[in-house]
């Protein structure tokens, strides 16, 4: 009698938050690898260009501000999506909280807009993280596109997508759909 031959597919492992923070502390992870965890995988982030720091550090610089005891703006730092996202975008604008959400990461609630700086990454960040969050619900993202120099602003979340989407090129300026007082002219966010 000769043993039966299985076949098996192999499948992703997928990681959830908690198991993410765990290989941290078991310094699996350190504090300066570039990943972020997305519907249960590692990324890989690039490396920070300079066109992509400057454009962050112009946004905050501009923002900050103009929002102060309005809205917390925070720089590349995390937002639980859910129990298998915890992506870092490049700018969030969260609800104010006196505590700066320091007893947690902020979740979909307390997120007002998210802005991703985009150049190289532009693919992934149209993609799976729009996706991402359009599905956690996320009210209002916004992409800023070196390569077609415009923002794409995305709002009404559906499903893995995005119901509107507006694209405001050069010349033209945009305002947070929660704060229109604030107008930041797009060629300054693209400069370069």
């Amino acid at each position: 009698m000769t043993p039966r031959t299985m076949t098996t597919t192999p499948t992703r492992r997928r990681f959830t938050v908690v198991e993410y923070y765990a290989m941290a502390d078991a310094g699996i992870l350190s504090e300066n690898d570039r990943v972020e965890l997305l519907d249960g995988e590692l990324i890989q982030m690039p490396p920070i260009g300079d066109w992509h720091a400057g454009s962050v550090d112009w946004l905050n610089y501009e923002l900050v501000p103009a929002l102060q005891g309005r809205a917390i703006v925070r720089v590349q730092n995390p937002v639980r999506l859910s129990n298998d996202s915890e992506p870092q975008p490049d700018l969030t604008l969260l609800r104010f909280r006196d505590d700066f959400y320091r007893s947690g990461h902020p979740v979909p609630e307390d997120v007002l807009l998210l802005i991703e700086v985009a150049d190289t990454s532009i693919g992934y960040d149209r993609g799976a993280k729009l996706a991402a969050y359009a599905r956690a619900g996320i009210p209002e993202v916004w992409i800023a596109n070196r390569n077609d120099r415009r923002i794409e602003a995305y709002t009404e979340p559906a499903g893995n997508e995005y119901a509107s989407v507006r694209h405001v090129g050069s010349g033209s300026s945009i305002a947070p759909l929660h704060f229109p007082d604030i107008a930041l002219a797009v060629d300054r966010i693209i400069a370069g």
